[in-house]
């Protein structure tokens, strides 16, 4: 039987490893849809409900496999629709490769149905790699440049096939002029070292300092024993970036937890009261929450010279595998003797679990949304993968959820775009189909694309070892971070016709569609609504009515900050008092002794 060019590029997929493709048919990809059925859906279509939600699970899906995320949409608007989820993908360092149809040959510059001029469309969110493939021998070159840059660049790459074309006869690049042939799919590995002068350097600046923070992100997720060692040594703590917040437990004394506007008490201190800085596999961009730029020395790692230096004026910028180096860069330092800071540093730490649990155990109306996070973080099996949407969730993630054992997390990072959390969940899932799932969303983003999500949770679940994929919903009918940066930046009440949302049960839609639904609206009941869904041998929506007016104050926040934002809420916000309460007593926590 012939083989045809999108039968080419499916085999070149499976020989490339790539088991699923997270797509939405579509007439400008007929012809690789058809390639599926004849291959037996070999790779599996995974078919979402949006394209924009089959970029984000093959953004989910490369976050926790490492391996590339495989997106396919037809020509236009489907195309048009994957470039959120590309943008992600971009901005938070991802290997994905996009597949994308494309008007026939022979209509090109016609202004045909659904022509879009795909090149220019995707010249920025794929511009480490954009090919359009015109005829059958630019394959396989074309998708294996894909393939390879997106995993060597940790970047979306795309790859435009007119429609015509994919049912063409597949012909190979012949050796001759003007043809390109390409080696068989692999993966190079090397690692990347600095060398031993800037090693003695950095060492240098590390034993010099009395007072050491260290500050992880996701590029130090290989270096987990030996970022302990380089700590034990110095002394030091480590705060973590809100995408490397799964690198390091949070059962560690010595660990602050996130840092930034997200972040910890003790992480904000830790940056504040430190003279030297060691920041490994980062490039968190909000510079007003490291330390002064006169206050520490520091040292830089990472694998990737466009970011040495690129937030903070470091003195030794090291080029390289942030475990490689630090086992090179181990045996340099010298053992500290005066443990003064990291005992201050761990009392901060401990202080802080203590405030946060008082603040997650505080009355609401009608649920804490503190306490939806603090009661998961009691309970949670040591091998979840947690997802996390935008919005005020992600305040309570960040700061509320401590991860033990092999708990992996992620959200939108950088681009910080409403609707991940579920897609994200379903990608995690056919990346380990063994290992439970929880989705953190608001009821924004479960509305904007979260429901529709559910079908395809739905719909593939039975596909999955472990089929707990619990989608936790934070209802409180209100788009909330965003009336919070309304009150706290812009000076202005909550707008309602802006901000507030449409009511639905979120558990009666689950149970409508075959998955277990728990609403809950009492706090004594989420203990138990917890421990049903881990039990649960299917997936299940947790429908959590919480208070909108419990605000996410930074702990940095001074009482100034708290004031003028009060000072706003009160021109005429419709539930003023009632958060006005909600957040003193919130900030009082912080202010109340421990016993630590």
């Amino acid at each position: 039987m012939t083989e045809t060019v999108a039968d080419h590029v499916l085999a070149r997929l499976r020989e490339w490893g790539v088991e699923q493709v997270f797509a939405y048919p579509g007439d400008g990809i007929n012809g690789l849809v058809a390639a599926f059925g004849e291959a037996d859906d070999r790779p599996r279509f995974v078919q979402a409900r949006h394209e924009e939600m089959a970029a984000f699970a093959a953004v989910g899906y490369a976050k926790f496999s490492g391996e590339v995320g495989v997106c396919m949409a037809t020509s236009g608007p489907g195309a048009i629709h994957l470039l959120n989820g590309l943008y992600d993908a971009k901005l938070d360092h991802v290997p994905v490769v996009a597949i994308v149809g494309q008007t026939a040959r022979s209509a090109m510059g016609g202004s045909y149905q659904q022509e879009v001029d795909l090149q220019a469309l995707f010249k920025d969110v794929a511009s480490e790699y954009l090919v359009e493939v015109n005829v059958a021998e630019q394959l396989p070159n074309a998708l294996d440049r894909a393939m390879r840059t997106a995993l060597a660049q940790r970047a979306p790459t795309a790859v435009i096939i007119p429609a015509d074309l994919q049912e063409d006869d597949y012909s190979p690049p012949q050796h001759v002029f003007k043809q390109v042939p390409s080696g068989p799919p692999s993966r190079p590995r090397a690692v990347v070292l600095p060398p031993t002068d800037e090693l003695t350097r950095a060492a240098e600046v590390l034993n010099a300092g009395e007072k050491v923070a260290i500050l992880v992100g996701q590029g130090a997720r290989n270096a987990v024993t030996e970022l302990r060692e380089v700590a034990e040594v110095t002394g030091a703590g480590i705060a973590k970036a809100l995408l490397g917040k799964d690198v390091l437990p949070d059962d560690l004394p010595y660990v602050s937890g996130s840092v930034g506007l997200l972040g910890t008490r003790p992480s904000y201190e830790l940056m504040r009261d430190c003279d030297t800085l060691l920041m490994v596999g980062s490039s968190f961009p909000y510079t007003q929450f490291l330390p002064d730029f006169d206050q520490a020395r520091a040292v830089q790692i990472d694998v990737d010279a466009r970011f040495l230096g690129l937030r903070y004026p470091v003195e030794v910028p090291l080029l390289g595998d942030a475990k490689a180096t630090l086992q090179q860069l181990i045996p340099l330092l010298r053992a500290k003797k005066d443990r003064s800071w990291r005992e201050r540093v761990e009392h901060n730490v401990a202080g802080w679990q203590e405030t946060v649990r008082r603040q997650a155990m505080l009355d609401a109306d009608p649920i804490n949304p503190m306490r939806i996070v603090h009661e998961l973080s009691e309970r949670i099996p040591d091998d979840t993968i947690v997802t996390a949407d935008s919005g005020s969730a992600t305040n309570w993630y960040a700061r509320n959820l401590r991860f033990r054992g092999r708990m992996r997390g992620s959200l939108s990072g950088t681009l910080a775009t409403m609707g991940p959390a579920v897609p994200y969940a379903i990608g995690a899932k056919f990346a380990f189909p063994d290992r439970p799932v929880v989705a953190l969303t608001g009821d924004g983003a479960m509305q904007m694309n979260g429901m529709a999500e559910l079908l395809t949770i739905a719909r593939y679940r039975e596909r999955w070892a472990d089929q707990r994929c619990i989608v936790c919903v934070f209802h409180n009918g209100d788009l909330n971070q965003v009336t919070w940066e309304l009150r706290a930046m812009g000076g202005a009440p909550k707008f309602e016709e802006s901000q507030t949302l449409p009511e639905v049960s979120y558990a009666d839609f689950a149970r409508n569609i075959g998955l277990d639904g728990i609403a809950v609206d009492e706090p004594g009941e989420l203990g138990e609504a917890w421990d049903t869904a881990f039990s649960a041998r299917r997936p299940t929506v947790l429908d959590i009515r919480c208070d909108p007016e419990v605000p996410p104050i930074p702990p940095h926040a001074t009482l100034d900050q708290v004031t003028s934002m009060t000072e706003a809420v009160l021109k005429g916000d419709p539930n003023a008092w009632h958060l006005v309460t909600q957040g003193v007593m919130t900030k009082l926590q912080e202010l109340l002794p421990t016993k630590h």
